[in-house]
């Protein structure tokens, strides 16, 4: 007995001293409660290579709710100021009680700043709910939607693969954003602070004794020159079709367009998902990345790479000359007349199929193999070299690798007995070969460096992140010795200078360009209007591609356009009003006369 009287006297003692003498327990289950408040960092910032801003973050809030708490409210007239209807206020309920009716869960989401202050006010008079701040993706300027990328709410498999993420939580869902998620994400805090039973916040606990600051995530600097793909957006509107410029020196790239294009601002707050739905059925498909993802046989821009490749297997040389009968040529015929014979630089410069026809044959049948089919591989071999048929995988997300067919694909195709004859659509870029508008621009960087490139790739500078710039920094050779270059270069030169030129109506005094049109042929329609470039000649700092998609011959939109940017990049303006004009001006998808 006098063990329990003790025991008993512990317990009331003990009791009385909680109750009584220790204010720290005085809050009462019925009028206090402990709320643990996430503090969401803020995400970094994205600016381009200049400092210029173009993504930051703009104060938002979640309305939260706890279903237990959530009673005896007027529906009518929170409904009126949280801005939605009674069906989305039922909708949302049932939601967040099949989750949980002690646990808080996102009610509305995303309210904007401005449609906050009334709802705030009266907050205190609907209890359950309460409101946790965030914030939203802002874009100064409408440019760059699809290399920027946009976040969104997590996934079941997202929460699942990152301990991270918590139901409601925001996540990179696509470019930039997505790459570097880990780094412009930050560290999550918290806050635990005493909310009265009508809802108000009564302060932190103990004075924040067990909060934890959030900690901010990583700015970025990209190499992309805001101002240029502004412009460049400017030019392909109302067009199908991309743009990529790459700075040859660094591999950054400079500028990245696919046509259409769509304002990244659509892609946040509460619209996100009716704009999304909207874009996904245009049937333009601007959510679609023709630059990285959409792939064109190259053309005519190819047959540079075809004349490196004969000059490095030794099949022709600079002076080697083929005839052509123009139109009447066999078995591929040339898009119209001019000189004849004619040598390696004059059939760059006319951009005549016969030539590169005979120069592709000659690599084939080249003596010092056995057979075509080694002469292929040899061909398949330098022609890889230049990044074609691979991806990068550098921070350029959902990229493609396109095609570039191998001997054993034709052996299959063909069971083995095939020839240069059969696989004839290769030497000007027709048949299998499939490319991307950016393997296209380090292309043009390659031939620009004299053999060598650097990865293209989006970062410049990271914060306090210095491995990942050096990871873009290698230089990688090809297979073609540098001299042969010059020989190309040189050709490319007189593609602008010389008197039969294809781009000679675009010749600036001011800055030397060289570059090269391609036709590409469309069996859907109007060909595909393509154009290569690097400039300044003597120290390239821009090398760009250009398709417009149905635009014709490459010489009519997309070589004006291409000359336009290098203009814009090197002067920081364009003298050439008239032909800035038509480009922008020019309609492809509404007007096809």
């Amino acid at each position: 007995m006098g063990i329990f009287i003790l025991i008993a006297l512990l317990y009331l003692f003990r009791l009385f001293y909680l109750q009584v003498i220790d204010n720290s327990y005085k809050f009462s289950a019925e009028n206090i409660v402990l709320r643990t408040i996430t503090q969401y960092p803020a995400r970094g910032l994205i600016r381009d290579r200049n400092g210029n801003l173009m993504v930051y973050n703009d104060a938002a809030y979640d309305l939260m709710v706890i279903p237990r708490q959530a009673k005896n409210i007027d529906t009518l007239r929170f409904c009126k100021l949280a801005g939605i209807s009674i069906e989305e206020y039922r909708v949302q309920i049932k939601k967040a009680k099949n989750y949980s009716w002690y646990k808080p869960s996102v009610f509305v989401k995303q309210i904007a700043k401005e449609e906050f202050g009334k709802l705030i006010e009266e907050l205190y008079q609907f209890p359950g709910f309460y409101a946790q701040s965030r914030t939203l993706r802002k874009y100064p300027l409408p440019i760059a939607g699809h290399l920027l990328g946009s976040i969104g709410e997590v996934n079941r498999r997202e929460i699942e693969k990152d301990g991270f993420y918590r139901a409601s939580d925001y996540i990179g869902k696509s470019g930039i954003e997505k790459y570097y998620e880990n780094y412009l994400r930050g560290e999550k805090g918290s806050k635990l602070i005493e909310v009265d039973v009508y809802n108000r916040n009564q302060g932190s606990y103990q004075d924040g004794k067990y909060d934890t600051l959030a900690i901010p995530g990583k700015d970025l600097i990209l190499g992309i020159d805001a101002d240029l793909q502004w412009y460049a957006e400017q030019l392909m509107q109302n067009k199908k079709g991309s743009i990529v410029a790459i700075d040859p020196q660094s591999g950054e790239i400079l500028a990245l367009v696919s046509s259409p294009c769509f304002d990244p601002n659509l892609m946040i707050g509460r619209k996100r998902s009716e704009n999304y739905g909207a874009l996904l059925k245009d049937t333009l498909k601007p959510l679609l990345n023709r630059a990285i993802g959409g792939t064109y046989p190259p053309g005519s821009t190819f047959k540079m790479i075809n004349a490196l490749v004969a000059l490095q297997e030794g099949a022709i040389v600079r002076s080697t000359e083929f005839s052509c009968k123009g139109p009447l040529t066999k078995p591929i015929k040339c898009t119209h007349n001019h000189i004849t014979p004619l040598n390696l630089d004059d059939a760059i410069t006319q951009s005549c199929n016969p030539y590169f026809w005979n120069t592709f044959k000659s690599i084939l049948t080249n003596p010092k193999y056995k057979n075509s089919h080694e002469g292929y591989q040899a061909w398949y071999e330098n022609v890889v070299s230049f990044g074609f048929g691979k991806k990068f995988k550098t921070d350029i997300p959902f990229e493609v690798s396109g095609n570039i067919p191998t001997k054993g694909y034709f052996d299959k195709v063909y069971r083995g007995s095939w020839n240069a004859l059969t696989v004839r659509s290769l030497a000007i870029g027709q048949g299998e070969i499939l490319v991307t508008p950016i393997q296209l621009a380090n292309m043009v960087a390659i031939i620009a460096n004299s053999g060598f490139y650097y990865k293209p790739h989006f970062l410049k500078q990271m914060e306090d992140v210095d491995s990942l710039k050096t990871k873009y920094s290698t230089k990688i050779n090809t297979s073609i010795k540098p001299k042969y270059f010059e020989i190309v270069k040189a050709a490319m030169i007189e593609v602008f200078e010389g008197k039969h030129g294809t781009a000679r109506w675009y010749k600036m005094d001011s800055i030397s360009q060289a570059g090269k049109t391609g036709t590409v042929q469309n069996p859907h329609g109007e060909d595909h209007s393509l154009f290569i470039a690097y400039a300044p000649v003597d120290n390239p700092q821009i090398a760009l591609s250009v398709i417009v998609e149905n635009g014709g011959y490459g010489s009519k939109w997309a070589a004006p356009i291409a000359s336009l940017l290098i203009e814009r990049y090197l002067s920081g303006g364009t003298k050439r009003i008239n032909v800035e004009k038509r480009m922008i001006e020019g309609d492809l998808i509404h007007n096809t006369d």
